[in-house]
């Protein structure tokens, strides 16, 4: 059975969207965005948990589940506006990590093929590994570019003996051809690791990291204006990988490996908005939150808004398309009405 439902927890879709089965096209033949949950911490190397992060950025939300998020600031219904549909978790056993991205990789690559945009709600950082080499392999190699908000690196080499981790997707899929090192970019790193080799090695792969002391001092905005222009060069599509541990702690309290110093909540969701409204997204995901680590479910309903964010701003991008109009965040709630 394709369709596993929710592997942890209630079979509840995101916020209420319909149901379908990702290996059977004719269910979500209209769609525009499938949403898939991936429940797998078998690559955590610090605090697990992140198995429940799927349940919980699909139900944690104070608002009913209608199918029906307004977006104040874009003024668009996502869910409504867009053909949202959710094919529940694939089927991950943390104690095969191999199956696991493969079993993935297919279900991704299957929604892609059949035209819509995957949305993979996570899980630890291993399944951008899958996720991204699954969109790669109907986009085509080297033609998907990656932004990848994230404390750390990810792009460890070889990890309690094992290629596959939530520390090494990033180099598997820049090593693997999927992902190009020069048009990957990453954003908020800080802390303690990686060690020397390993920035050489990313050095060498001429990949383009935004160290959060960097960000500080040239301003976000610049920053990711700057990536944006990389990662639409010679790239037919950015592959959008979120890591909820970009944000400081006191932000982003649940999740596997907290480091102090990180964005706010804010800073996030500004991004990822301008992220889906300015740029070819292809696809997306959303990891490391951790439940069981979780104070006031303060990290699942952030995690919950990357994901309305990110669907808001490709809404309003399409919107925009079809009648000439350009977004402006500048303008009154109430200008117009």
């Amino acid at each position: 059975m394709a369709r596993y439902g929710a592997q942890f927890g209630p079979d509840l879709t995101f916020l209420g969207v319909d149901r379908c089965d990702w290996a059977d096209t004719s269910t979500y033949a209209d769609a525009d965005v499938v949403i898939l949950g991936a429940p797998f911490d078998g690559g955590t190397s610090h605090r697990p948990g992140t198995r429940f992060g799927p349940q919980y950025i699909r139900q944690t939300c104070y608002l009913p589940h209608d199918g029906s998020r307004p977006s104040l600031a874009m003024r668009v219904d996502a869910l409504r506006d867009l053909r949202v549909y959710d094919a529940g978790d694939v089927e991950m056993f943390s104690g095969d990590a191999e199956r696991s991205v493969r079993d993935l990789q297919a279900a991704v690559y299957a929604v892609t093929s059949a035209g819509a945009m995957p949305l993979v709600l996570g899980g630890d950082h291993t399944i951008a590994w899958p996720d991204a080499a699954g969109v790669a392999q109907h986009v085509g190699q080297g033609r998907v570019s990656m932004i990848h908000f994230d404390a750390h690196a990810d792009t460890g080499d070889i990890e309690f003996g094992s290629l596959i981790g939530h520390g090494q997707p990033m180099r598997r899929l820049i090593e693997s051809g999927a992902v190009r090192g020069d048009r990957f970019l990453q954003l908020g790193l800080r802390g303690y690791w990686p060690p020397p080799e390993t920035l050489d090695w990313m050095a060498a792969q001429n990949m383009r990291s935004y160290e959060m002391t960097e960000i500080g001092a040239r301003g976000l905005t610049e920053c990711l204006t700057e990536a944006f222009a990389i990662a639409t060069d010679e790239c037919d599509g950015v592959f959008l990988s979120v890591d909820i541990d970009v944000c400081d702690p006191g932000h982003a309290p649940g999740t596997g490996t907290p480091e102090p110093g990180g964005l706010t909540g804010r800073q996030l969701l500004d991004s990822v908005r301008r992220i889906a409204y300015e740029l070819p997204v292809v696809g997306v995901d959303v990891v490391e939150v951790s439940p069981p680590y979780d104070h006031a479910e303060i990290t699942s309903f952030l995690a919950n808004r990357v994901v309305l964010e990110v669907l808001s701003g490709l809404a309003r991008r399409r919107r925009d398309d079809a009648d000439g109009t350009t977004w402006d965040p500048r303008q009154p709630l109430l200008d117009g009405r």
